[in-house]
């Protein structure tokens, strides 16, 4: 393995760890500060997440930055990334996601992992996921063909931050995420039982973003 894959490896894990620590740890610490409050919960989290991503793809961003199995496999379908890559970067993505989310529940003295038990599941849930990941999708792919690149931390962000609030689900639109959160027992949780199928449709979402971004922006330049 070249330097510059291992390079990519431990971006893409280190990226994702803490993608997790923000989103669980924010996710704790506003179920702590605001007890009575869900929708002041959403938003502390919300935009913590959305804070978290624009700085962590702007360290990571010259070498890799994905942090998302969806987007690392729709980077491929499209063309910006080979696909002997994509089995290495979705498993670092995962190992180190599930190492943020045991990072975050040991900083606020919990157990390091404890199963959520917060069920997320039925027929408009899955459909926010779809829509979540298309529209995660369409935002990276669409700067990446129009050359606005330098674009992609803030927009991504304030996706995020937004799509908190404009889907069902919360805008889980990662599957490393979804099995990250599933090792805490916390407000941003969810119980491994609902996981599959969140997995399962923003697979499908890569499917309609990929013959969307076809659709309107064609082939990448070489």
């Amino acid at each position: 393995m070249t330097l510059e894959r291992r390079r990519a490896l431990l971006a893409e894990g280190l990226g994702t760890c803490l993608l997790l620590v923000g989103v669980v740890g924010s996710g704790i610490m506003a179920e702590r500060l605001s007890p009575t409050d869900v929708g002041l919960q959403l938003f502390q989290n919300a935009a913590a997440t959305a804070a978290v991503l624009i700085a962590i793809i702007s360290i990571f961003g010259t070498i890799s930055a994905d942090f998302n199995p969806a987007v690392t496999l729709g980077a491929w379908l499209l063309g910006h990334r080979p696909g002997r890559e994509v089995p290495a970067m979705v498993a670092a993505q995962v190992v180190g996601g599930c190492a943020g989310t045991v990072l975050a529940n040991l900083m606020f003295d919990l157990v390091w992992v404890e199963a959520s038990t917060k069920a997320r599941s039925g027929g408009h849930l899955w459909l926010a996921e779809v829509v979540a990941t298309v529209g995660l999708l369409l935002v990276v792919f669409s700067l990446l063909r129009t050359a606005r690149s330098s674009a992609i931390p803030y927009v991504v962000g304030a996706y995020i931050g937004g799509a908190y609030y404009f889907t069902s689900s919360t805008s889980f639109a990662n599957p490393a995420v979804t099995v990250a959160r599933t090792l805490s027992d916390t407000f941003a949780g969810i119980q491994p039982s609902s996981a599959p199928m969140f997995v399962l449709m923003q697979v499908v979402g890569v499917g309609v973003a990929v013959a969307l971004v076809r659709a309107l922006f064609g082939e990448p330049r070489a």
